[in-house]
C-alpha cells in the first residue's frame, strides 16, 4: 500500500459563510471557488493549499444529508482525509486483507469507514 500525502480535507461546519470568512480573512487562504452540491445536500468553499492540496469546507442544505447528521452528531471538525494514493487497486486490496471495511468500493470514490480508522473518514484519492 504506497499512501503518498495528504491530498485534501474536509472539514464539516454550522455556519458556511462564517467558516469561509474565517479561511479567508483570518487564515489568509484564498477561496479558490465555492459550490453547492444537491446531491450530497452540501455547500462546498475550496481553499487552495501551496502543496497542491486543498482544504474543503461543507456545510449541509439539509440536516438529513450524511454531512447533516454528523454535524448533529459529532459536532464541527475534520469530516474526512483524503490520502493521496499512486496504486488504487493495491491500496484496496491492502486494505481489505487488513481487514478494513470500505464504502463506495468499485465506484469513483472509494473511502474507508470511519469504524476501520479511529472515528476518522478517508477517502482514498488517485495521486
Amino acid at each position: 500500500m504506497a499512501l503518498t500525502g495528504v491530498h485534501h480535507l474536509v472539514i464539516r461546519v454550522a455556519d458556511f459563510d462564517k467558516s469561509v470568512e474565517t479561511w479567508r480573512n483570518l487564515l489568509g487562504v484564498p477561496v479558490e471557488r465555492t459550490a453547492e452540491n444537491a446531491a450530497l445536500s452540501i455547500k462546498q468553499a475550496f481553499f487552495n493549499l501551496p502543496d497542491g492540496g486543498f482544504v474543503e469546507i461543507v456545510s449541509p442544505t439539509d440536516p438529513n444529508s450524511a454531512v447533516g447528521k454528523a454535524l448533529a452528531g459529532r459536532g464541527e471538525g475534520i469530516h474526512t482525509i483524503a490520502m493521496a494514493v499512486e496504486d488504487m487497486s493495491g491500496t484496496i486490496a491492502a486494505l481489505k486483507k487488513g481487514g478494513a471495511t470500505l464504502i463506495g468500493e468499485g465506484g469513483p470514490q472509494v473511502f474507508v469507514h470511519p469504524k476501520s480508522a479511529n472515528g476518522v473518514l478517508i477517502q482514498l484519492s488517485k495521486k
